[in-house]
């Protein structure tokens, strides 16, 4: 038997995952392989839930029986064999981080390299007086301290541990020794006492008590051998706590401002981590927004009086505690609840908003008797702040919740550092202003950077420098040269999200790898296209196999083995219609080779839509890249936003447009990029946006549940006479609730067997026979059928059946006109493809009963 290495293809034997019906496959390695196929006909059966499950399975098989057993088992897929597998990564579009703390630079690790290069050349700068920071002698920052503190009470500190996890017992037994009595731990002064020892486990800062005195200019000699003595055992920097004011000044032998006694400690890389408390702006601790009230919010139409609901989180006028407290508010104050808000003075605005000046709460536990009512009130955004954070109520909380709104942080300008990290510089640049720079912008400013520098920081930074260049190169090479390393990856595309992790996979330069990739170009112009299929053919090159789902032009064309999967979706799909070269496969049969050939085209309309005549204008959008732009968008048209990557369509339409809508119409809290004025929201009634995210992550979840049609289908069963003699409800035909359903297995059909070293194994429930539900249930029938029947119906015979039903035929008839007539009502979500479940969003709201005045966004 010939080593894998040496083999030149991968055999597929008897796949059947899914939709696949028995497939024989064989794949040519080292190359590039697009699988194609409309949505919903297997590809994705066959790249990720075949060859990526079983390459992963093999790898889990490698570990001990006893190691299997803490980190899980993979399920066998439905295949008979596969030969020629080689290690398998996968790239997939649901990889995107929703962390807030996770951007381009960090998920790159471009952004630690640029850390480490600030740490070590980056030139310190006051931000106090903007001077360069400089070295002082012992003796500069002695005559200091003397003159500053003069008459003071003072603690000269040493700074023996800063930020490191430890128990420090050793170290306190030390210092205990050597006679000192007192130790800073994290801000508080403690005795030193035996055996002392702090939580292992946490992060800690730690600075001994070397003297505390008062200083005197006549006496100065022990001022002296204290602080030489501090100064030694903090390696250059001490601390001076005054105790009048319970400030802490830092002084260093290393970077000082000496108008102003400003001192930095020696730059670390964690420093300039917006991600640790030593780098981190303390405001939004890293963030770059604070979630804030702001009056807009709370006050959304200054035009309506307070009883006329002026204040939105209390309403209209009634006869509750909180207006009496108002009502009380209004005569001490002397103005009338029936004033237009916009037309009280502002002072009394605030008051409203932030309470009287003398109001003080009668415990931390706010009940009604805490209120007198006097006059005195604790304002509207005062108590919703204090709801949201209290956390006894999670309705009180909701409730809160909607009147916060992210705005950037005032301390850091959304730059998410301290001034401090902020104040280090290379090239006149900080690192915050670097990272939002787009890459093509980054790789100029790093091309000549070394030439700026000084001979020592050349050395020093020469080898950092070639490994961000290259990183930036393989961005660049991929189509991402419009992204800026602060771009949070939570706003990315699938596409664009996957090629990051294409590129950092490319800097590997792994050999003898099998990659899947899904749709890689999700988001990418057409111009840049050339870039991908070029990084995607080097990979295949050096000596793997790249094997690509995709439907476009250009990928497949450029390929070298090109498979369609067909000739239907669904049951209907899950064979091979055609494979072969990209000149072989045109000559074949199948739907994708006609249109590929031209033999098939999608024709032009000659006729466009008129519109109703009435048009959305927005005005004057800066947000990002946008240059000044003020565009139309004219109602009752398919209008279509297009541009190259980057070019700012997402900028305009997602972050200005949407979030303008939203607000408009729901009052939501998400804030649109700057714009000076639109015109013509009159004539829209709602606006629905669709994305890409999936339906549902758990097997209980599917189209019948998504679109709200099992509801009706569930009030239909419970109005059947058989249901109304024995007394069931609505609740009774629900397979996620007690009552009807089987509860051997819970209404899921199916029982899951833990067999600890080997895959878990679902096996048909033996009580109900996968049929979820009671017998006494399932003897209410509709035209013959019982509910579990309904389930495993398709959806174009579900539309037979409820014709005479309206409600459940409209939501059951969108599915159908989106293509999805093959789905049954029951099927999970987590077996429905991610073009399917797009469709089935759509569905959903396109069902909905409209007043033709919607504004949908896809």
């Amino acid at each position: 038997m010939q080593p894998i290495a040496d083999t030149e293809q991968i055999e597929i034997y008897g796949a059947r995952v899914h939709n696949l019906k028995n497939i024989d496959l064989i794949i040519p390695r080292n190359q590039l392989v697009v699988i194609t196929g409309l949505s919903g006909s297997g590809k994705s059966s066959l790249a990720f839930d075949t060859l990526y499950a079983e390459g992963q399975r093999r790898y889990m098989e490698s570990f001990s029986a006893y190691a299997r057993q803490f980190i899980g088992t993979m399920e066998r897929p439905d295949v008979d064999k596969i030969e020629g597998l080689s290690p398998v990564i996968s790239i997939e579009q649901k990889s995107t981080n929703r962390n807030p703390r996770s951007t381009v630079g960090t998920v790159t690790e471009i952004y630690d390299l640029m850390r480490l290069l600030y740490a070590k050349i980056g030139v310190a700068e006051s931000y106090i007086s903007g001077k360069k920071m400089i070295k002082q002698t012992d003796e500069q920052i002695l005559r200091l301290i003397k003159e500053r503190y003069n008459g003071k009470n003072i603690a000269i500190l040493a700074p023996l541990v800063k930020g490191r996890k430890g128990h420090y017992r050793e170290l306190f037994e030390e210092m205990r020794k050597k006679g000192y009595l007192k130790i800073r731990i994290d801000g508080e002064i403690t005795d030193l006492e035996p055996k002392m020892q702090i939580d292992r486990f946490k992060i800690h800062d730690i600075e001994l008590v070397v003297d505390r005195l008062q200083i005197n200019q006549d006496d100065s000699q022990r001022l002296t051998e204290s602080f030489r003595t501090a100064l030694k055992m903090g390696k250059g920097i001490i601390q001076i706590l005054n105790y009048d004011t319970d400030q802490i000044d830092y002084f260093s032998t290393s970077l000082m401002d000496i108008e102003n006694g400003l001192a930095y400690d020696e730059p670390q890389p964690n420093n300039f981590s917006f991600n640790s408390p030593y780098g981190w702006c303390q405001t939004c601790q890293g963030l770059g927004v604070i979630n804030e009230i702001s009056p807009e919010s709370v006050m959304p139409d200054t035009n309506l009086s307070i009883n006329e609901g002026g204040l939105d989180p209390l309403g209209t006028y009634r006869d509750v505690w909180i207006f009496k407290i108002l009502v009380a508010v209004a005569k001490r104050y002397k103005f009338l609840l029936s004033t237009p808000i916009k037309k009280l003075e502002p002072d009394t605005i605030q008051l409203l908003l932030y309470g009287t000046p003398d109001y003080v709460p009668k415990s931390n536990l706010y009940t009604y008797n805490d209120y007198a009512v006097d006059g005195r009130f604790e304002g509207v955004i005062t108590m919703l702040k204090r709801y949201h954070a209290d956390g006894s109520s999670d309705n009180l909380a909701q409730w809160a919740e909607k009147y916060i709104t992210s705005m950037p942080c005032k301390d850091c300008q959304g730059q998410r550092l301290n001034q401090m990290a902020r104040s280090f510089t290379i090239k006149n640049t900080n690192i915050s202003e670097l990272t939002a720079l787009d890459i093509s912008e980054l790789n100029v400013w790093f091309n000549d950077i070394t030439a700026t520098l000084s001979e020592k920081d050349a050395t020093i930074a020469n080898e950092i420098v070639k490994e961000i260049k290259t990183r930036l190169g393989f961005l660049e090479n991929i189509g991402l040269n419009y992204l800026a390393l602060n771009r949070n990856t939570g706003s990315l595309s699938g596409g664009e999200a996957q090629r990051i992790r294409l590129a950092t996979q490319i800097g590997t330069e792994l050999v003898g790898v099998l990659y899947i990739l899904d749709e890689p170009s999700i988001g990418l112009h057409q111009r840049d296209n050339h870039k991908l299929i070029n990084s995607l053919k080097n990979l295949a090159s050096i000596g793997n196999s790249v094997l690509v789902v995709e439907h476009d032009r250009d990928i497949m064309l450029e390929s070298d083995f090109l498979i369609d999967i067909g000739d239907g979706a669904g049951r209907f799909g899950g064979k091979i219609i055609n494979k072969g070269t990209p000149k072989a496969f045109l000559e074949g049969k199948g739907i994708t080779a006609d249109y590929l050939s031209n033999r098939k085209n999608i024709e032009i309309p000659k006729q466009r839509r008129a519109g109703n005549g009435q048009v959305i204008t927005l005005k004057n959008a800066t947000g990002n890249n946008l240059k000044n732009v003020s565009v139309d968008f004219p109602l009752g048209k398919l209008i279509c936003v297009t541009g190259v990557s980057g070019s700012g369509k997402s900028t305009l339409i997602n972050e200005t447009l949407y979030p303008i809508l939203s607000q408009y119409f729901y009052r939501s809290k998400q804030n649109p990029l700057p714009y000076t004025e639109i015109v013509g929201l009159e004539h829209v009634d709602k606006v629905i946006q669709i994305d890409q995210d999936p339906i549902g992550r758990t097997t209980r979840s599917n189209p019948a549940t998504y679109t709200g049609v099992f509801t009706d289908i569930r009030n239909l069963y419970a109005n059947m006479p058989e249901a109304k003699i024995r007394g069931y409800k609505a609740g009774r035909f629900s397979f996620n609730v007690k009552g009807g359903r089987c509860e051997t297995c819970q209404g899921a059909g199916i029982r899951l067997i833990e067999m600890n070293f080997l895959p878990d194994v679902t096996v048909p429930c033996e009580s109900c026979q996968s049929r979820r539900y009671n017998r006494e249930t399932l003897e209410v029938r509709f035209k013959g059928k019982s509910i579990n029947d309904v389930l495993n119906m398709s959806i174009s015979d579900a539309l037979v059946l409820f014709e005479a039903v309206p409600s459940i035929t409209r939501k059951i008839q969108t599915l159908q006109d989106v293509g999805l007539g093959y789905l049954t009502l029951g099927q999970s979500s987590t077996t429905i493809s991610g073009g399917e479940a797009q469709r089935v969003k759509l569905a959903s709201e396109l069902s909905k009963k409209d007043t033709g005045k919607t504004f949908y966004i896809l």
